[in-house]
């Protein structure tokens, strides 16, 4: 009967110890020491180094704070062929409990974010930060 109750239990348990594992997140570097840019239910505003845009984006849910996510951002050097920033600017901010879709304005790309938790709805409200680089097509090009 126990090895029974072993071979059933067993496996149940090394797949449960399986989803709270580390992950392979790829060669981004995430910054120092692999912190969380944010703390759950608190607010947070992450921009890359000037030059550099958003490659990766990392994030943990937990239902039990608020169903909120800690976040990290992973930056590289925007491609030499794009040349350098001319512009960075903040987008419209979506509202917490709508379903949203974006991109960056005027051919940006995007490098951080800033965003805000609401209780009320258990959601965050979020903006873009894009820049525009002196090389990147203004429209769709070859």
């Amino acid at each position: 009967m126990d090895l029974v109750l072993l071979c059933v239990f067993l496996p149940l348990v090394a797949v449960a110890r399986g989803q709270y594992g580390d992950y392979y997140y790829g060669p981004y570097n995430y910054g120092d020491n692999d912190e969380w840019v944010n703390v759950y239910r608190q607010g947070f505003n992450f921009q890359c180094p000037h030059g550099q845009v958003i490659v990766a984006v990392r994030s943990v849910f937990n239902k039990k704070e608020g169903s909120d996510r800690l976040w990290n951002y992973a930056c590289m050097p925007a491609a030499q062929s794009l040349g350098e920033p001319t512009e960075c600017w903040w987008e419209e901010i979506n509202r917490a409990g709508t379903e949203w879709y974006q991109t960056c304005s005027n051919n940006g790309l995007v490098a951080g974010f800033q965003s805000q938790y609401f209780p009320s709805v258990l959601d965050r409200e979020w903006q873009f930060y894009c820049c525009r680089y002196s090389r990147r097509c203004p429209y769709s090009c070859w």
